[in-house]
Protein backbone atom coordinates (compact mmCIF):
# COMPACT_ATOMS: atom_id res chain seq x y z
CA UNK A 1 0.00 0.00 0.00
CA UNK A 2 0.88 3.81 -0.67
CA UNK A 3 1.19 4.35 3.22
CA UNK A 4 3.39 1.78 3.95
CA UNK A 5 6.10 2.89 1.08
CA UNK A 6 6.33 6.61 1.81
CA UNK A 7 6.24 7.43 5.54
CA UNK A 8 4.63 10.79 4.72
CA UNK A 9 2.91 11.99 1.43
CA UNK A 10 4.53 15.38 1.15
CA UNK A 11 7.44 17.06 3.28
CA UNK A 12 9.75 20.05 2.43
CA UNK A 13 12.97 20.20 3.18
CA UNK A 14 14.70 23.46 4.58
CA UNK A 15 18.52 23.91 4.16
CA UNK A 16 19.77 26.61 6.49
CA UNK A 17 23.13 28.05 5.29
CA UNK A 18 24.41 30.13 7.87
CA UNK A 19 27.32 33.20 7.15
CA UNK A 20 30.21 34.23 8.80
CA UNK A 21 28.39 37.47 9.44
CA UNK A 22 25.20 35.89 11.46
CA UNK A 23 23.15 36.36 8.44
CA UNK A 24 21.19 32.89 6.83
CA UNK A 25 20.00 31.95 3.29
CA UNK A 26 17.33 29.62 3.20
CA UNK A 27 17.16 27.33 0.34
CA UNK A 28 13.64 25.62 -0.01
CA UNK A 29 12.29 22.16 -1.79
CA UNK A 30 9.21 20.39 -1.79
CA UNK A 31 8.46 16.78 -2.67
CA UNK A 32 4.84 15.19 -2.85
CA UNK A 33 3.19 11.55 -3.59
CA UNK A 34 1.68 11.80 -6.92
CA UNK A 35 0.04 8.44 -8.18
CA UNK A 36 2.35 6.27 -6.27
CA UNK A 37 5.99 8.56 -7.76
CA UNK A 38 7.82 10.80 -5.52
CA UNK A 39 7.64 14.03 -7.40
CA UNK A 40 9.21 17.19 -7.05
CA UNK A 41 7.21 20.50 -5.96
CA UNK A 42 7.83 24.06 -5.32
CA UNK A 43 11.48 25.19 -5.46
CA UNK A 44 13.27 28.41 -3.92
CA UNK A 45 16.88 29.17 -3.70
CA UNK A 46 18.22 32.18 -1.75
CA UNK A 47 15.34 33.48 -0.28
CA UNK A 48 16.91 36.05 2.54
CA UNK A 49 14.95 35.49 5.40
CA UNK A 50 12.32 33.48 7.30
CA UNK A 51 9.52 35.86 6.35
CA UNK A 52 9.87 35.39 2.93
CA UNK A 53 10.10 31.89 3.55
CA UNK A 54 6.61 31.44 5.28
CA UNK A 55 5.22 33.67 2.38
CA UNK A 56 6.31 31.42 -0.07
CA UNK A 57 5.59 28.08 1.75
CA UNK A 58 2.43 28.91 3.91
CA UNK A 59 1.06 25.58 4.33
CA UNK A 60 3.58 22.92 4.60
CA UNK A 61 3.69 21.81 8.21
CA UNK A 62 6.14 18.90 7.92
CA UNK A 63 9.75 19.35 7.23
CA UNK A 64 13.11 18.12 7.23
CA UNK A 65 15.78 21.12 8.57
CA UNK A 66 19.62 20.75 6.92
CA UNK A 67 21.74 23.28 8.38
CA UNK A 68 25.61 23.98 6.69
CA UNK A 69 27.84 26.77 7.61
CA UNK A 70 29.40 28.47 10.34
CA UNK A 71 28.68 26.92 14.18
CA UNK A 72 28.35 23.06 11.91
CA UNK A 73 31.73 21.01 12.56
CA UNK A 74 32.56 18.82 10.43
CA UNK A 75 35.48 15.81 11.64
CA UNK A 76 36.53 12.90 9.30
CA UNK A 77 38.27 9.76 11.53
CA UNK A 78 38.50 5.86 10.85
CA UNK A 79 35.79 4.62 10.92
CA UNK A 80 34.19 4.12 14.64
CA UNK A 81 30.76 2.21 15.52
CA UNK A 82 29.30 4.61 18.27
CA UNK A 83 30.22 7.71 19.64
CA UNK A 84 30.21 8.23 23.34
CA UNK A 85 31.79 10.21 25.89
CA UNK A 86 34.91 8.31 25.56
CA UNK A 87 35.56 8.70 22.23
CA UNK A 88 34.09 12.70 22.00
CA UNK A 89 37.13 13.55 22.87
CA UNK A 90 38.71 13.02 19.33
CA UNK A 91 35.76 15.60 18.15
CA UNK A 92 36.08 18.50 20.24
CA UNK A 93 38.58 17.93 23.01
CA UNK A 94 37.74 19.31 26.68
CA UNK A 95 33.99 20.01 25.46
CA UNK A 96 30.69 18.16 26.64
CA UNK A 97 29.29 16.03 24.55
CA UNK A 98 25.81 16.64 25.89
CA UNK A 99 25.96 20.36 24.39
CA UNK A 100 26.00 19.06 20.82
CA UNK A 101 23.38 17.33 18.85
CA UNK A 102 25.48 14.52 16.87
CA UNK A 103 25.40 13.12 13.15
CA UNK A 104 27.30 10.21 12.24
CA UNK A 105 27.69 9.51 8.65
CA UNK A 106 30.12 5.70 7.95
CA UNK A 107 31.36 4.32 4.69
CA UNK A 108 33.34 1.52 5.23
CA UNK A 109 36.54 2.20 6.36
CA UNK A 110 36.02 6.09 7.81
CA UNK A 111 33.58 8.29 9.64
CA UNK A 112 32.49 11.57 9.36
CA UNK A 113 30.94 13.51 12.03
CA UNK A 114 28.83 16.67 12.68
CA UNK A 115 28.52 18.38 15.19
CA UNK A 116 26.39 21.75 16.37
CA UNK A 117 25.57 23.69 19.33
CA UNK A 118 22.29 22.52 21.08
CA UNK A 119 21.53 26.23 22.08
CA UNK A 120 21.87 27.15 17.77
CA UNK A 121 19.61 24.27 16.37
CA UNK A 122 17.21 24.70 19.00
CA UNK A 123 16.84 28.31 18.24
CA UNK A 124 16.09 27.77 14.13
CA UNK A 125 13.69 24.62 15.19
CA UNK A 126 11.83 26.94 17.40
CA UNK A 127 12.06 29.61 14.66
CA UNK A 128 10.35 26.71 11.93
CA UNK A 129 7.59 26.12 14.80
CA UNK A 130 6.60 29.10 15.70
CA UNK A 131 6.12 30.14 11.72
CA UNK A 132 3.85 26.84 11.96
CA UNK A 133 5.94 23.83 10.43
CA UNK A 134 6.29 20.85 12.43
CA UNK A 135 10.53 20.09 11.89
CA UNK A 136 10.52 16.18 12.18
CA UNK A 137 14.35 16.00 11.10
CA UNK A 138 17.77 17.72 11.55
CA UNK A 139 20.36 16.86 9.51
CA UNK A 140 24.12 18.47 9.12
CA UNK A 141 26.16 19.31 6.12
CA UNK A 142 25.85 17.83 2.77
CA UNK A 143 25.90 14.08 3.94
CA UNK A 144 22.56 13.45 3.21
CA UNK A 145 22.93 14.04 -0.48
CA UNK A 146 24.48 10.29 0.22
CA UNK A 147 21.02 9.33 -0.06
CA UNK A 148 20.13 10.75 -3.28
CA UNK A 149 23.25 10.26 -5.56
CA UNK A 150 21.61 7.61 -7.63
CA UNK A 151 19.20 9.96 -8.91
CA UNK A 152 21.93 12.44 -9.84
CA UNK A 153 23.59 12.67 -13.30
CA UNK A 154 26.98 12.21 -11.98
CA UNK A 155 29.95 11.63 -14.25
CA UNK A 156 32.81 11.56 -12.62
CA UNK A 157 34.22 10.68 -8.89
CA UNK A 158 34.06 14.43 -7.25
CA UNK A 159 30.69 15.49 -6.72
CA UNK A 160 30.61 19.48 -6.69
CA UNK A 161 27.38 21.40 -5.43
CA UNK A 162 26.98 25.06 -3.86
CA UNK A 163 30.49 24.83 -2.52
CA UNK A 164 30.38 21.12 -1.15
CA UNK A 165 33.29 19.08 -2.45
CA UNK A 166 33.08 15.17 -1.94
CA UNK A 167 35.59 12.74 -3.76
CA UNK A 168 34.39 9.42 -4.11
CA UNK A 169 35.59 5.96 -4.74
CA UNK A 170 34.83 3.55 -7.67
CA UNK A 171 32.18 2.03 -5.16
CA UNK A 172 30.51 5.70 -4.12
CA UNK A 173 31.95 5.54 -1.25
CA UNK A 174 33.14 8.44 0.51
CA UNK A 175 36.97 9.35 0.55
CA UNK A 176 36.85 12.96 2.00
CA UNK A 177 34.72 16.36 1.90
CA UNK A 178 35.65 20.11 2.32
CA UNK A 179 33.96 22.98 1.87
CA UNK A 180 34.80 25.96 -0.64
CA UNK A 181 32.58 28.83 -1.21
CA UNK A 182 33.95 29.59 -4.92
CA UNK A 183 33.18 25.87 -5.92
CA UNK A 184 30.43 25.07 -8.53
CA UNK A 185 29.53 22.10 -10.22
CA UNK A 186 30.69 22.20 -13.87
CA UNK A 187 27.86 21.13 -15.55
CA UNK A 188 23.69 21.03 -14.81
CA UNK A 189 22.46 18.77 -12.20
CA UNK A 190 19.59 16.87 -12.72
CA UNK A 191 16.94 14.68 -10.72
CA UNK A 192 15.27 11.90 -12.36
CA UNK A 193 16.06 14.29 -15.97
CA UNK A 194 14.90 17.56 -14.46
CA UNK A 195 17.50 20.36 -14.38
CA UNK A 196 17.65 21.81 -10.48
CA UNK A 197 19.84 24.27 -9.14
CA UNK A 198 22.40 22.92 -7.04
CA UNK A 199 21.46 24.71 -4.11
CA UNK A 200 18.53 22.75 -3.86
CA UNK A 201 20.29 19.71 -3.46
CA UNK A 202 20.41 19.85 -0.15
CA UNK A 203 16.74 20.45 0.73
CA UNK A 204 15.88 18.23 -1.52
CA UNK A 205 17.86 15.35 0.02
CA UNK A 206 16.64 16.60 3.57
CA UNK A 207 13.14 15.88 2.53
CA UNK A 208 13.60 13.01 -0.24
CA UNK A 209 14.39 10.98 3.17
CA UNK A 210 12.06 12.31 5.42
CA UNK A 211 9.39 11.03 2.99
CA UNK A 212 11.20 7.82 2.56
CA UNK A 213 13.16 7.00 5.96
CA UNK A 214 11.03 3.43 6.11
CA UNK A 215 12.94 2.48 3.63
CA UNK A 216 16.05 3.77 3.77
CA UNK A 217 18.31 5.21 6.99
CA UNK A 218 18.17 8.54 6.98
CA UNK A 219 21.55 10.50 7.86
CA UNK A 220 20.36 12.73 10.79
CA UNK A 221 21.35 14.14 14.34
CA UNK A 222 20.46 12.62 16.90
CA UNK A 223 17.73 14.46 18.30
CA UNK A 224 15.54 13.16 20.69
CA UNK A 225 12.68 15.42 20.54
CA UNK A 226 11.96 15.57 16.74
CA UNK A 227 12.66 11.78 16.56
CA UNK A 228 9.47 11.38 19.51
CA UNK A 229 7.46 13.65 17.32
CA UNK A 230 8.01 11.40 13.95
CA UNK A 231 7.50 8.26 15.57
CA UNK A 232 3.75 10.00 16.81
CA UNK A 233 3.15 11.25 13.46
CA UNK A 234 3.87 7.87 11.70
CA UNK A 235 2.38 5.83 14.49
CA UNK A 236 -1.08 7.88 13.94
CA UNK A 237 -1.03 7.25 9.97
CA UNK A 238 -0.33 4.00 10.59
CA UNK A 239 -3.50 3.50 12.56
CA UNK A 240 -5.66 5.26 10.01
CA UNK A 241 -4.27 3.11 7.36
CA UNK A 242 -5.18 0.29 9.45
CA UNK A 243 -8.21 0.92 10.44
CA UNK A 244 -9.36 1.51 6.67
CA UNK A 245 -7.74 -1.18 5.29
CA UNK A 246 -9.63 -3.60 8.39
CA UNK A 247 -13.01 -1.95 7.47
CA UNK A 248 -12.31 -2.64 3.21
CA UNK A 249 -10.95 -6.35 4.15
CA UNK A 250 -14.16 -7.23 6.48
CA UNK A 251 -16.10 -6.01 3.24
CA UNK A 252 -14.33 -7.65 0.56
CA UNK A 253 -14.33 -11.07 2.61
CA UNK A 254 -18.23 -10.38 2.64
CA UNK A 255 -18.37 -10.09 -1.06
CA UNK A 256 -16.24 -13.08 -1.81
CA UNK A 257 -17.77 -14.77 0.59
CA UNK A 258 -20.70 -14.42 -1.06
CA UNK A 259 -19.38 -15.08 -4.29
CA UNK A 260 -18.00 -18.40 -3.24
CA UNK A 261 -20.81 -19.84 -1.62
CA UNK A 262 -23.11 -18.67 -4.73
CA UNK A 263 -20.26 -20.87 -6.76
CA UNK A 264 -20.13 -23.58 -4.59
CA UNK A 265 -23.58 -23.68 -4.40
CA UNK A 266 -23.84 -24.04 -8.18
CA UNK A 267 -21.34 -26.44 -8.58
CA UNK A 268 -22.90 -28.78 -6.20
CA UNK A 269 -25.74 -28.78 -7.53
CA UNK A 270 -24.43 -29.40 -10.96
CA UNK A 271 -22.26 -32.14 -8.96
CA UNK A 272 -25.06 -33.91 -7.81
CA UNK A 273 -26.48 -33.86 -11.20
CA UNK A 274 -23.75 -35.36 -12.70
CA UNK A 275 -23.33 -38.46 -10.00
CA UNK A 276 -27.11 -39.13 -10.88
CA UNK A 277 -26.75 -39.26 -13.82
CA UNK A 278 -23.59 -41.27 -13.94
CA UNK A 279 -24.51 -44.27 -11.31
CA UNK A 280 -26.72 -46.11 -13.17
CA UNK A 281 -24.21 -47.16 -15.47
CA UNK A 282 -20.88 -48.35 -14.20
CA UNK A 283 -19.23 -48.46 -17.13
CA UNK A 284 -19.54 -45.12 -17.89
CA UNK A 285 -18.52 -44.11 -14.79
CA UNK A 286 -15.76 -45.94 -15.28
CA UNK A 287 -14.94 -43.82 -18.52
CA UNK A 288 -15.12 -40.54 -16.77
CA UNK A 289 -12.62 -41.60 -14.13
CA UNK A 290 -10.35 -42.63 -16.76
CA UNK A 291 -11.17 -38.83 -18.32
CA UNK A 292 -10.88 -37.08 -15.33
CA UNK A 293 -7.40 -38.77 -14.34
CA UNK A 294 -6.11 -38.30 -18.35
CA UNK A 295 -7.22 -34.16 -17.76
CA UNK A 296 -5.63 -34.48 -14.59
CA UNK A 297 -2.22 -35.85 -15.59
CA UNK A 298 -2.45 -33.28 -18.70
CA UNK A 299 -2.94 -30.27 -16.32
CA UNK A 300 0.16 -31.35 -14.24
CA UNK A 301 2.19 -31.97 -17.61
CA UNK A 302 1.09 -28.08 -18.52
CA UNK A 303 2.29 -26.53 -15.45
CA UNK A 304 -0.19 -26.41 -13.14
CA UNK A 305 1.25 -25.30 -9.76
CA UNK A 306 -1.65 -25.31 -7.38
CA UNK A 307 -4.63 -22.76 -6.34
CA UNK A 308 -2.92 -20.05 -7.29
CA UNK A 309 -4.60 -17.28 -7.83
CA UNK A 310 -3.00 -15.42 -10.62
CA UNK A 311 -5.46 -13.19 -11.77
CA UNK A 312 -4.93 -11.63 -8.13
CA UNK A 313 -1.44 -11.23 -8.66
CA UNK A 314 -1.09 -9.81 -11.75
CA UNK A 315 -4.13 -7.30 -10.23
CA UNK A 316 -1.43 -6.29 -7.32
CA UNK A 317 1.45 -5.63 -9.53
CA UNK A 318 -0.66 -3.83 -11.86
CA UNK A 319 -1.67 -1.75 -8.50
CA UNK A 320 1.78 -0.49 -7.72
CA UNK A 321 3.06 0.57 -11.26
CA UNK A 322 3.82 3.82 -11.93
CA UNK A 323 2.20 6.06 -14.46
CA UNK A 324 5.59 6.06 -16.43
CA UNK A 325 6.29 2.37 -16.86
CA UNK A 326 4.03 0.45 -19.49
CA UNK A 327 3.50 -3.33 -19.58
CA UNK A 328 4.00 -5.10 -23.12
CA UNK A 329 3.42 -8.52 -21.99
CA UNK A 330 3.35 -10.79 -19.07
CA UNK A 331 4.00 -14.54 -19.06
CA UNK A 332 3.55 -16.91 -15.93
CA UNK A 333 4.92 -20.09 -15.78
CA UNK A 334 6.87 -19.64 -18.85
CA UNK A 335 7.79 -22.71 -20.99
CA UNK A 336 11.83 -23.67 -20.75
CA UNK A 337 12.37 -24.81 -24.15
CA UNK A 338 15.86 -25.55 -23.18
CA UNK A 339 14.77 -28.24 -20.52
CA UNK A 340 11.73 -29.68 -22.05
CA UNK A 341 14.45 -30.71 -25.08
CA UNK A 342 16.81 -32.08 -22.79
CA UNK A 343 14.15 -33.90 -20.65
CA UNK A 344 11.61 -34.38 -23.56
CA UNK A 345 8.83 -33.50 -21.90
CA UNK A 346 7.21 -29.68 -21.21
CA UNK A 347 9.10 -28.60 -18.45
CA UNK A 348 7.79 -24.70 -17.07
CA UNK A 349 9.36 -22.19 -15.12
CA UNK A 350 7.42 -22.85 -12.12
CA UNK A 351 6.20 -19.96 -10.18
CA UNK A 352 7.35 -17.13 -12.23
CA UNK A 353 6.13 -14.21 -13.43
CA UNK A 354 8.30 -12.43 -17.15
CA UNK A 355 7.00 -8.76 -17.43
CA UNK A 356 8.51 -6.69 -20.40
CA UNK A 357 7.41 -2.96 -20.90
CA UNK A 358 8.43 -0.01 -21.79
CA UNK A 359 9.67 3.57 -19.59
CA UNK A 360 11.46 6.75 -20.86
CA UNK A 361 13.49 6.02 -17.36
CA UNK A 362 14.25 3.57 -15.34
CA UNK A 363 13.95 5.42 -12.13
CA UNK A 364 10.23 4.89 -12.05
CA UNK A 365 10.68 0.69 -13.54
CA UNK A 366 13.26 0.87 -9.99
CA UNK A 367 10.86 2.38 -7.53
CA UNK A 368 8.33 -0.21 -8.92
CA UNK A 369 10.56 -3.26 -7.79
CA UNK A 370 10.73 -1.53 -4.84
CA UNK A 371 7.04 -1.54 -4.57
CA UNK A 372 6.94 -5.17 -5.77
CA UNK A 373 9.56 -6.50 -3.17
CA UNK A 374 6.99 -5.55 -0.28
CA UNK A 375 4.19 -8.03 -1.10
CA UNK A 376 4.54 -10.94 1.12
CA UNK A 377 3.97 -13.17 -1.85
CA UNK A 378 7.28 -12.01 -3.62
CA UNK A 379 10.21 -13.97 -3.28
CA UNK A 380 12.43 -12.13 -5.57
CA UNK A 381 12.05 -9.88 -8.07
CA UNK A 382 15.31 -9.03 -10.83
CA UNK A 383 15.49 -6.35 -13.19
CA UNK A 384 16.81 -8.88 -16.29
CA UNK A 385 17.44 -5.90 -18.11
CA UNK A 386 17.00 -2.32 -19.35
CA UNK A 387 18.21 -1.29 -22.75
CA UNK A 388 17.39 2.21 -24.58
CA UNK A 389 15.79 1.37 -28.27
CA UNK A 390 16.99 5.00 -29.74
CA UNK A 391 13.79 3.79 -32.63
CA UNK A 392 10.93 4.49 -30.32
CA UNK A 393 12.92 6.55 -28.05
CA UNK A 394 11.82 4.63 -25.19
CA UNK A 395 13.79 2.02 -23.00
CA UNK A 396 12.52 -1.44 -23.03
CA UNK A 397 12.64 -3.50 -19.97
CA UNK A 398 12.29 -7.57 -18.40
CA UNK A 399 11.59 -8.04 -15.10
CA UNK A 400 11.54 -11.46 -13.37
CA UNK A 401 9.39 -11.95 -10.26
CA UNK A 402 9.73 -15.00 -8.45
CA UNK A 403 6.19 -16.30 -6.21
Amino acid sequence: MLEQFYSLDQAIGIAIELQSDDSAAFNVCEVYVNKRLLDLGKKRAGLSDIAVLKKEFPQQPYCALNICGKGVLHKQLPKIDHIDKTNFSQILPNANMDDFYIQQFNTDTLSFISVIRKQQADKWLQILTEQGYRPLMLSLGPFAANNIENQLNLYEDYLVFDGHVIQRDDSHNWLSYHYDMHQRTSYPLKIAGENIDERLILPYAAAFQLVLSSKLVPIKATVSTLDEVFSGVINDRKLKVKAVAALGVFFILLFFNFILFSWLTKANNQMMDKVSRTTANSSELRMIETEANQKESLVKQLGWDGSVNKSLLVDQLAALLPSEVKWRNLTINKLDWSASKIQKKLVFLDRQIRVTGESDKIIPVNEWLARVKSLKWVKSVQLDSYLFNEEQNTGQFIVVINY
